[in-house]
């Protein structure tokens, strides 16, 4: 990869906040570094936003509010479809600089963009679709009519490790509602985002709907906007415990929440799954995005007589990744997003062997510039150990055996999350089973990647409220008004 087209790439990020249609600096000059985490040097410095700018970009949105709300729907979603037009003629970009300042391969950054950008594309077409009712009340006294309306100004905070699709996934469906939204990336990887309001400026996206504030200090910007009595709406993904938080504060002004938290998924491979099917799937759900995803299996429960075949072939396979900067070709494992991500992962394996695991393979950090961790595999995971417990977000599968189906379900369930399951087995009746049993909100039946725009993303239990993407996703930014006529007849 040519360094002068990454110089040249980060040079045309815009470096300030984007606020009513404006690029600006921060109202007191601050900055933030981003550094790219395959060689922890810096790679761009951007404004960061104090809490007079973070109310200045509320204010942008209030004041667009109503005029975006009165836009037709036809034009909404032209201009959503606009932005997803873009998107696509400048998708080599966007990936490369996903890569950069994430480091997921570039393969992975080129899937996200395709996924990202099915989110435009969804909602521009169901923006037309919101439907209500008309009808005789039961008495015959009167006709009812149930509408939808935008709920009103936005505030979006997005997290580090998929830096286009969270953004496309939370903006595209308010903006087809009529709402105006205020964003706040993650600090770790702002620069995709900055890039993508650019493409929706371009698009033709009216001063103040849109605005971006990117920050150091996200705590007190956070807290101002969340208490002004214009928001209408607080949408989070990130982890449990900030999201609680969140959800304490969004209470005071009785905010419409959406929150994508946390998860543990399970991923149940049967002693009649196909084996070849389960482990590329096991692949696909641990492995992507570096394990760094709210969606990546967590807990491989194996039934005891398939679990020392299923770990010898996962071990091979994860033997032949290629670790290294994201850009490089060939290579299929990137940095973990920093030092700290190193550590937790590797806290979480020492914790595992100590308490009985057997290390198949990996099992440490690399040395070297960047944050780097080996792909590993344990197998024979003790009851009780942290990484049965805890996300680990890293490249880490750990196998746990079980007995019979009762066996799995309790392991499956067995956590206070419940984002999403995975299930391996050629027993449709014991599938659907399983379907009816798992506490989560999404479940993959011999499949290992459920995510999809045109489906309900989202949790049960500590993993969230509500639902992204799918016609549910829009309903998100839209509030119900019930009224009442007199009989005509």
């Amino acid at each position: 990869m040519s360094e002068n087209r990454e110089s040249d790439l980060l040079a045309a990020v815009p470096d300030g906040l984007f606020i009513g249609g404006q690029w600006r600096a921060a109202s007191d000059g601050a900055t933030l570094g981003v550094d790219d985490p395959s060689t922890g040097s810096e790679i761009k410095r951007i404004a960061s936003a104090t809490v007079a700018d973070g109310v200045a970009a509320l204010d942008a949105a209030a004041a667009a509010q109503d005029d975006w709300a009165a836009t037709p729907v036809r034009q909404r979603a032209d201009i959503l479809r606009r932005a997803f037009d873009l998107l696509q003629q400048r998708k080599e970009d966007i990936a490369l600089l996903m890569t950069i300042e994430m480091g997921k391969p570039l393969a992975e950054a080129r899937g996200e963009v395709a996924y990202g950008g099915e989110f435009l594309r969804w909602f521009s077409e169901e923006a037309a679709h919101v439907q209500g009712r008309y009808g005789a009340n039961p008495e015959g006294t009167g006709r009812m009519i149930v509408t939808h309306h935008p709920v009103g100004p936005c505030f979006l905070i997005t997290p580090w490790n998929f830096p286009l699709a969270m953004a496309t996934r939370k903006i595209a469906p308010a903006l087809a509602a009529g709402c105006t939204v205020v964003v706040k990336p993650a600090a770790l990887t702002p620069l995709t985002t900055l890039f993508f309001a650019k493409i929706l400026e371009d698009a033709g996206v009216p001063a103040g709907v849109v605005n971006v504030v990117t920050t150091a200090s996200s705590g007190p910007l956070s807290d101002a906007i969340i208490a002004d009595p214009r928001l209408r709406k607080l949408s989070f993904t990130g982890s449990t415990p900030v999201g609680q938080q969140l959800l304490q504060k969004a209470a005071q002004g009785v905010l419409r929440t959406s929150m994508e938290l946390g998860g543990n998924a399970p991923f149940v491979v049967f002693d009649d799954a196909d084996l070849d099917k389960a482990v590329d799937g096991a692949i696909a759900a641990k492995f992507r995005n570096i394990g760094q995803a709210c969606t990546a299996a967590n807990r491989f429960i194996v039934h005891r007589s398939v679990a020392d075949e299923f770990a010898r072939r996962v071990t091979e396979r994860v033997e032949a990744f290629r670790t290294g900067r994201g850009t490089e070709e060939g290579v299929t494992i990137g940095p973990l997003i920093d030092n700290r991500a190193v550590t937790k992962a590797d806290q979480l394996v020492q914790d595992a062997v100590g308490r009985g695991a057997t290390l198949r393979t990996g099992g440490s950090a690399i040395d070297g510039d960047g944050s780097f961790y080996q792909a590993t595999v344990l197998s024979d995971v003790q009851a009780g150990s942290e990484i049965l417990r805890e996300e680990i977000f890293g490249p880490v599968l750990a196998i746990v055996p079980f007995d019979d189906e009762a066996d799995a379900v309790r392991l499956a369930n067995d956590t206070e999350y419940g984002l999403v399951s995975y299930v391996y087995t050629e027993n449709l009746a014991r599938g659907q089973r399983m379907i009816e049993r798992l506490q989560t909100g999404m479940m993959g039946l011999n499949v290992g990647v459920v995510s999809n725009a045109a489906a309900p993303f989202g949790g049960w239990k500590m993993s969230g409220l509500g639902r992204e993407g799918g016609a549910e996703g829009i309903h998100e930014y839209l509030q119900t008004k019930y009224t009442l006529t007199p009989n005509p007849f």
